[in-house]
């Protein structure tokens, strides 16, 4: 498995940063498909001629994909454990590149339910078994810094959707979403397996190999009897379900993981994503719907690329304390816009029509470096490697349930009440999670995955 390019003293950083951003291409994706239904739900619903599909029949677009991932991930994360994570990861091509097809040939709105379905497959992969390959083959340096990438070519896709969106058709940009798959295939496969997994098998050779490979180093003894005496800890704990509620340091990493998804989702940060178009073309910005988007999606993948800096030297904690306060601060303006907007349509807000996109632009700028990356780049890193697996089901699951609820929440909020009433819970929840993030997060920030499980241990956090 070795590759040209010599070994050191130090190890070279670079083959470890080569499997994040191969294996991270899925991840761009999962962006491009996640936020598809921004401008392709009014183009559909808009397109007479090819399409005979209702608004209130594309509402399920945004809500198929998490459920499917919702009964997806317990396969696939046992999946993992068996065959390991990288071949697992390797599956995601196939339903993601199922999907595009099924979305170029789509004419009616059931094929785009199964396309979607296939997406929610696919999806379970990548938030539930991408975390862990990533926490696994990098050290706690490399991850601090690139750990974002997963998240990072998430939202990269949401850009690059949006802006293929403006001028290409649905068939057009199913074409283009096709290569991606494609592209990963065919640089994912020549990626090592996880160290971690190896020694878990008892394939010793094999995750040497791994290890040499991802560190470069001219002498990997050390390296490889530490990680190897880590594992074996870990995997000294049974790993049962029943552990993963009586075991003090799992029962940590459950909260810890539990609370930042739904901080996250509750700042609505999917649903911006599922629905940028709609919210800018309802609040009359006077900046074209267009243009706002670019330039929401735009900012929004610049800054997460500035975060994966930042957030390395801030702590994770704070990040996200920081992050959820400000994120309420930037909605709070917004809401107050769109309730006068919705009781007063007369009213005139000709002074005021900047506060959408500056609102948006806010939330995108303190979301940043906290609330929209940290959950995913935690992922990884709290759970020991014998209930790994079993813990992120979990956690996968009640992101599916989150995704689901939250977007069918969005919708009945804004038809039943006004576009300013989602908007206003997204703000309340913000704010209390800001508060409750204080004692509910762990810092993680420059530890080895063995030195968090010693942390979460204690019968206090580290702060």
């Amino acid at each position: 498995m070795l590759l040209p390019g010599g070994n050191s003293v130090q190890g070279r950083e670079w083959p470890q940063i080569l499997a994040i951003c191969s294996g991270c291409l899925c991840s761009f994706t999962t962006g491009m498909l996640t936020t598809w239904t921004s401008p392709y739900i009014i183009k559909i619903v808009e397109d007479n001629e090819n399409y005979n599909i209702t608004q209130d029949e594309t509402s399920l677009f945004p809500v198929i994909p998490p459920f499917f991932m919702m009964i997806s991930i317990p396969i696939f994360s046992k999946l993992a454990d068996i065959i390991g994570r990288k071949k697992t990861i390797l599956i995601s091509a196939f339903p993601y590149f199922l999907c595009w097809l099924l979305m170029a040939l789509a004419k009616d709105v059931w094929l785009f339910y199964i396309a979607r379905a296939f997406e929610g497959i696919s999806d379970s992969i990548v938030f539930g078994v991408l975390p862990m390959y990533l926490g696994e083959v990098a050290t706690p340096k490399v991850r601090g810094i690139w750990g974002n990438g997963m998240t990072l070519m998430n939202y990269f896709g949401e850009l690059l959707i949006n802006i293929i969106g403006i001028k290409c058709s649905v068939q057009q940009a199913s074409y283009i979403g096709m290569t991606i798959p494609i592209l990963f295939l065919l640089t994912f496969v020549f990626m090592p397996e996880s160290p971690y997994f190896l020694l878990m098998k008892q394939r010793d050779k094999e995750a040497m190999e791994s290890l040499t490979w991802l560190r470069r180093k001219i002498d990997m003894e050390n390296d490889f009897k530490q990680l190897q005496a880590d594992v074996n800890r870990q995997q000294s704990e049974l790993g049962t379900w029943k552990e993963l509620f009586t075991i003090s340091a799992n029962r940590k990493a459950l909260l810890a993981g539990t609370f930042l998804r739904v901080s996250q989702q509750f700042s609505g940060l999917s649903v911006y994503y599922s629905y940028t178009k709609l919210i800018f073309v309802e609040s009359r910005t006077t900046v074209d719907a267009d243009m706002s988007i670019i330039i929401f999606t735009g900012l929004n993948f610049g800054l997460n690329f500035v975060a994966s800096y930042t957030s390395h030297f801030l702590g994770r904690k704070k990040s996200q304390i920081y992050s959820l306060l400000l994120c309420s601060f930037a909605l709070a303006p917004f809401t107050v816009y769109l309730y006068v907007l919705h009781f007063n349509p007369e009213a005139d807000l000709s002074n005021w029509q900047w506060v959408p996109l500056a609102c948006m632009s806010g939330y995108i700028i303190f979301s940043a470096f906290g609330v929209a990356i940290i959950p995913s780049l935690m992922l990884g890193e709290l759970f020991s490697t014998s209930i790994k697996a079993k813990g992120l089901t979990v956690l996968i699951m009640q992101l599916g349930l989150l995704l689901f609820s939250v977007n069918n929440l969005f919708y009945y909020l804004k038809s039943t009440f006004g576009m300013y009433a989602p908007f206003l819970l997204f703000t309340v929840c913000s704010l209390v999670s800001s508060g409750l993030a204080v004692y509910l997060v762990p810092e993680t920030e420059g530890k080895t995955l063995e030195e968090i499980q010693q942390g979460l241990k204690k019968n206090k956090q580290n702060s």
